[in-house]
């Protein structure tokens, strides 16, 4: 089980890092260009940035140039069941943003606004990018899987109360 959480952990770091990182940015202009859609709702909304997006790119990225970094270190006590690289982290933490940006576009589709919550695309969009996308170049557990998709709304959760405790966040979701 330790083998589990280990890999699945390592595997989605730069994602997690992606995805969270765009809060602290506070861009100011709207990825889809204040567009509505053909429903008269907007595509995204003000809340996906251009500089959101493309920070949380770099950041994931850097976080995962750290773990490639670390690896040979980490590797004299723990061998992971896969080894980081630039396409690893840069389409974990694409997918990620990618996923985010995805969501925002359903929950816009289904009538909801900035910050409404919905519960499991809110949590779960960026990470099935992200894994979807790496896994056009490793191969992925399903026991990884399953680990993430329990932990990841929980971690998401925790940090959005974390983030809205420290003003970043207008809600705690």
């Amino acid at each position: 089980m330790l083998d589990i959480i280990i890999n699945s952990l390592w595997l989605i770091i730069p994602a997690y890092c992606a995805n969270i990182f765009p809060v602290l940015v506070k861009g100011k202009y709207p990825i889809d260009f204040k567009k509505d859609f053909v429903d008269g709702h907007r595509l995204l909304g003000d809340g996906k940035t251009i500089e959101g997006f493309f920070s949380g790119i770099i950041f994931g990225s850097l976080i995962g140039l750290l773990q490639i970094y670390l690896q040979p270190f980490i590797g004299q006590f723990y061998i992971f069941q896969f080894q980081h690289s630039l396409f690893t982290i840069i389409l974990l933490s694409a997918g990620a943003m990618v996923g985010d940006l995805i969501g925002s576009f359903v929950k816009r589709r289904f009538g909801l606004e900035r910050g409404a919550p919905a519960p499991i695309l809110d949590q779960l969009d960026f990470m099935v990018f992200s894994l979807t996308a790496v896994s056009i170049i490793i191969s992925i557990e399903v026991s990884w899987v399953i680990f993430l998709l329990i932990i990841t709304p929980i971690l998401h959760y925790s940090s959005n109360i974390f983030v809205y405790t420290l003003k970043l966040k207008d809600r705690p979701w």
